[in-house]
């Protein structure tokens, strides 16, 4: 016997696995320069140098058992430290070390934090345009997932849509800023209205409702934009957090969820954090990866290669007449579909060999996005195929 959702997860990747593989597929044949390839956010910066520094020093001067061995199941002291101190330095956040929780990047984090917070006949919110996984990891959970409609075109938080969607069974609302796939950036405005709403809603409904605020691209803003710490916001926020993106990091699986003892049983709430992550099988976060965070918790990406890819990529197309939300963050554009149907014109695109991820999956069918998080020779050379496809329609 089989579980046939586990299967029908496995048996079919996400479009953004399925564009990523056809285009390394492709160059085999066409060569990889003629594949422009803008499907995956993987992040094409290098590390921080400090970052393999670290590493070398750590495996020169720790023994090996402690390099290798298990650490406490809720994380390495020392780097739950040298996080809190990050934070507080940036946000005079008052984070404690005890009130974080080490895990292998965001995804494990977020599935543990939505089987901590929500069962069988609860529900989860998540605003679009939204990552696609945060569906089956909320459905993992047992929990009903509830899609927010769009706040286009400025893709801020549709905060009359929202208040339409919550109800008495609402557990929690997830927020993803800079977004994915937008790179759009929630004002301070935007959550101090979303913050008022939730807390109307908890008092009325007899319950706290969370915020899950998905954070891998936090350091990731453009033109002086800063990202406001959401739990100084709205104590009732859990923090989900990766190096991934803001280290360059995505293979080695290392970030932490950040669990407020000021939130709504704020004790009990990093207990079930800590017991989801137990019954999915994920404790303890990769030791060596642990120490490196210790040192490099502190450290920024250098952004200007992103910043230089975005603007040239987002000027290019908007000179053609495509339209898009402005990106203010991450490393993604989401770009309005000529015509109107996305996966129609993803298909065209596929055709000359050009992947982008149509919007239908991130809950905003009419959208596209691209990952520039690229070579900038990719960007200037891909121009002319984004030029024939928008005249041709």
């Amino acid at each position: 016997m089989l579980n046939e959702t586990s299967y029908a997860l496995g048996h079919t990747r996400s479009v953004i696995r399925d564009l990523f593989e056809y285009g390394r597929a492709r160059a085999q044949v066409v060569g990889p320069e003629n594949v422009y390839d803008y499907s995956l956010g993987n992040p094409s910066i290098p590390s921080p140098p400090e970052v393999n520094e670290a590493i070398r020093a750590i495996l020169a001067d720790t023994p090996s058992l402690e390099v290798h061995g298990y650490t406490s199941a809720v994380g390495d002291l020392e780097a739950r430290a040298a996080i809190a101190r990050d934070l507080n330095a940036r946000y005079d956040a008052d984070v404690a070390p005890e009130e974080l929780f080490l895990g292998c990047g965001a995804a494990p984090e977020l599935a543990a934090v939505f089987r901590a917070l929500a069962g069988p006949g609860e529900e989860i919110l998540a605003i679009a345009p939204y990552f696609p996984e945060y569906k089956p990891f909320v459905e993992a959970s047992g929990a009903a997932f509830r899609a927010v409609p769009p706040d286009v075109p400025g893709f801020q938080i549709d905060l009359a849509a929202l208040e339409a969607n919550v109800t008495e069974r609402t557990a929690a609302v997830i927020v993803n800023s800079p977004n994915n796939p937008s790179g759009a950036v929630y004002s301070e405005e935007t959550l101090g209205k979303l913050a008022a709403l939730l807390t109307e809603k908890a008092r009325a409904y007899g319950h706290p409702i969370y915020i899950v605020s998905d954070e891998p691209y936090r350091e990731l803003v453009y033109d002086g934009v800063e990202v406001p710490f959401l739990p100084k916001i709205y104590p009732d926020t859990l923090v989900c957090y990766s190096y991934s993106k803001s280290l360059s990091l995505p293979g080695e699986r290392i970030g932490y969820v950040y669990v407020p003892r000021a939130a709504a049983q704020g004790e009990r709430l990093y207990a079930a954090v800590a017991g989801a992550s137990r019954a999915i099988g994920h404790v303890c976060a990769p030791s060596l990866l642990q120490k490196v965070i210790a040192r490099c918790a502190h450290l920024r990406p250098d952004l200007e290669a992103y910043d230089r890819n975005r603007r040239a990529l987002a000027g290019g197309l908007g000179e053609m007449g495509y339209e898009m939300a402005r990106p203010e963050g991450a490393f993604y554009l989401f770009v309005k579909a000529p015509g109107g149907d996305a996966e129609a014109f993803s298909r065209r695109a596929k055709e000359r060999d050009l992947l982008i991820v149509p919007g239908d999956g991130f809950g905003c069918p009419g959208y596209f996005r691209l990952c520039y998080c690229v070579s900038f020779d990719r960007i200037q050379r891909s121009l002319p195929v984004f030029r024939r496809l928008i005249e041709e329609r």
